[in-house]
């Protein structure tokens, strides 16, 4: 499998670290870790439906699946620093 292939494989709503990636390559320091946690729900849910491969369906989020979205897009904020 190629490297390509990785970034092409499906991303669903279980997936909170991968998406967490592509949301700090999306807006990079646009946010930082305080900004992060006062992200409207219904903002984050549109931004990870747009994101490439994602497969999930808006009907299948949960306020679990955004707040631990939020957590890992801020660890990874804060490996980038």
């Amino acid at each position: 499998m190629s490297f390509e292939d990785f970034e092409n494989l499906p991303i669903s709503w279980i997936d909170h670290e991968d998406i967490a990636i592509k949301l700090y390559e999306r807006f990079g320091d646009a946010f930082g870790e305080s900004q992060i946690y006062r992200i409207r729900f219904t903002d984050l849910l549109n931004w990870v439906m747009e994101i490439p491969n994602f497969t999930g369906k808006k009907e299948e989020s949960t306020e679990g699946h955004l707040e631990q979205i939020q957590a890992k897009w801020v660890y990874e904020w804060r490996s980038n620093q």
